[in-house]
């Protein structure tokens, strides 16, 4: 039995074209000789749909392509596509009223609905707002010619159906039970030969370890092969890398598709062996840094395909971040649909100049320069009255930030480009960014990299030649809006301060947990002071990028108006000061120097 497995990358909504994809892997699967293709979750609709699944036009249309879609497969080809069903019973019993679902389709109809049996609704999924869960352990019986003997007889294979979720309830290899039923350790006591999934996991760095660990355990517990298909692609804020991998009942890897592109791959089931037959086995991406830049560089091109665009702009400070979201969208898009804008002000440094136009020579892009000094006075005059009698400070220096967005909004209006936000998770994390200006963006390309891995990234690109200037990697990063500023005048050691943010942000450790880990205790009150005031900065940003396991927007619900403190348990180790800073509200919460 030669089971075909279909990495495709679909756009949300687009039924007919994700229907087309899907035939189209049909055809190429029939050729190769084929018996059953696999697609992922959700396939005919793209993952996640979110709230289009909660208007029934929406639901009806899909019923209505599945349908066509059945009527037009090769027909000697079985095929799971992903969907969501109407639950017909939902009003009677108080249901909700759609199912996770795939549909098995053969000879221009639908043979079977599978319900997916376990909704997550940690992290960036919501499915049990959309959803009504399975009750049911799902497969069905192929036939297939085996050998017996001297003889050609027909066969049967059971094959045990479950949709992503289904597969991640290991109790043996998580140590906990996150949900009361394991549909893999049903569908073995149901007697199954093979274990198929199909999924639409998002890519967080490293994810594909965790992944192969789980699904080999699951395959070696039970003894029973397992076929997973992963969706491919970016859709908004996610990103999806594919890398769908099938493993023997040993628990041994027998097949991998590509990292972050669409593939089709091709296993076969042996029924006489019981088993999965060795095939195509791609390597995984390495170094990581490697992954991550795949990733990113999908997720521009992707976020910028579907939504329309064909070219980007950015602001190029001469800083490392504009370098590397340069690069990223260099590769993503094509040099020649990148925009660089330089807008030096009184205060710029000749390096920094020189530093992005070097940078642009080496990735091909064009340029164009703005200086911003005239437009900075012509501010100074208007608000002279206004703001007589006080200091210039924060509020003059966020001025330039400002118009520095206004002006990059101005060529994206224009031109239509779509402009790439180049912040960090780091500056993100603790609001060192400009609402309205340095924010101004369609997509936040790095705002999930902290800066020292943004480091790290691109001494990677170096590695056969210099594309980031050197002088940048070297310099001490600052924003340039007083004379000889740097970031570190105003934040911790970004060593230092992304280990914080690692532990407050993604392992959400205690203020005491950090100091324990030998971190000062006024560093820790600042950051978790300056992380709890920034959130309604973040709240304002574009979608961000996702590639970690705790990134801000889907998967950060946190409050604004909110008088609790993250990360406190214990604040005794914290300085008295401190304590009250983070613990007591305060009438001028917002009013930081990273405020505006």
């Amino acid at each position: 039995m030669k089971i075909a497995i279909a990495q495709i990358n679909p756009t949300v909504g687009d039924l007919t074209g994700n229907a087309e994809r899907i035939l189209s892997m049909a055809q190429q699967a029939a050729d190769l000789g084929a018996d059953l293709l696999l697609t992922p979750e959700l396939s005919l609709c793209g993952y996640p749909p979110r709230d289009l699944l909660m208007r029934p036009s929406f639901i009806q249309q899909m019923q209505q392509q599945v349908m066509a879609l059945a009527k037009a497969l090769p027909p000697q080809l079985l095929v799971l596509v992903g969907l969501a069903v109407e639950n017909k019973e939902a009003t009677s019993k108080g249901e909700k009223p759609i199912f996770n679902s795939m549909a098995l389709l053969q000879l221009g109809q639908i043979r079977e609905i599978f319900h997916k049996r376990l909704l997550p609704t940690y992290d960036v999924f919501d499915e049990d707002r959309y959803f009504e869960s399975g009750t049911q352990a799902s497969s069905f019986i192929y036939s297939v010619q085996g050998e017996s003997g001297y003889e050609s007889v027909l066969k049967s294979v059971h094959i045990g159906v479950t949709i992503c979720e289904d597969l991640w309830n290991s109790e043996s290899f998580w140590g906990k039970r996150t949900y009361p039923i394991n549909p893999t350790q049903e569908l073995v006591a149901k007697g199954v030969d093979l274990v198929i999934n199909l999924s639409a996991s998002p890519f967080v760095c490293g994810k594909q370890r965790l992944r192969e660990d789980m699904i080999a355990h699951e395959a070696a517990q039970y003894q029973c092969p397992i076929v997973y298909v992963n969706q491919v692609g970016g859709n908004d804020d996610l990103i999806f890398d594919g890398q769908s991998v099938a493993f023997n009942r040993t628990g041994k890897i027998v097949s991998r598709a590509s990292a972050f592109t669409t593939d089709l791959q091709l296993v076969e089931f042996s029924p006489d062996a019981h088993d999965l037959q060795p095939a195509e086995i791609v390597p995984l991406l390495a170094p990581a840094d490697a992954e991550l830049w795949a990733a990113l560089v999908l997720g521009v091109k992707d976020y910028a395909h579907k939504c329309g665009f064909t070219q980007a702009v950015i602001g190029l400070s001469g800083g490392i971040d504009s370098a590397l979201v340069s690069a990223i969208a260099a590769q993503a898009l094509g040099s020649d649909n990148v925009l660089g804008i330089l807008m030096p002000s009184p205060y710029s440094s000749a390096h920094s100049i020189s530093d992005a136009e070097q940078l642009a020579h080496h990735l091909g892009i064009t340029t164009q320069t703005i200086p911003i000094g005239p437009l900075m006075s012509g501010y100074d005059t208007t608000l002279a009255d206004l703001f007589a009698g006080t200091e210039s400070g924060v509020t003059e220096e966020n001025l330039q930030s400002r118009i520095r967005g206004n002006l990059l909004m101005a060529v994206s209006n224009k031109f239509g480009h779509l402009l790439l936000t180049t912040g960090n998770k780091s500056e993100m994390a603790v609001g060192y960014c400009t609402l309205y200006g340095d924010m101004n963006g369609g997509l936040a390309v790095i705002a999930d990299v902290p800066k020292t891995r943004v480091y790290s990234l691109c001494r990677w690109l170096n590695r056969d030649g210099e594309v980031i200037p050197n002088h940048i990697l070297t310099k001490p990063p600052s924003a340039e809006l007083k004379p000889d500023q740097v970031d570190q005048d105003s934040l911790p050691n970004y060593d230092i301060l992304d280990d914080i943010l690692e532990r407050l942000v993604q392992q959400q450790q205690s203020a005491d947990d950090m100091i324990a880990a030998g971190h000062s205790p006024a560093v820790v009150a600042q950051v978790i002071r300056l992380v709890t005031r920034a959130e309604f900065k973040r709240r304002q940003a574009p979608p961000v990028l996702k590639v970690t396991d705790r990134a801000f927007g889907m998967g950060w619900r946190m409050p604004i108006a909110s008088h609790w403190s993250l990360a406190v348990s214990e604040p005794s180790a914290l300085p008295a000061a401190d304590v009250k800073k983070l613990t007591v509200p305060r009438v001028d919460r917002l009013e930081t120097i990273f405020t505006s």
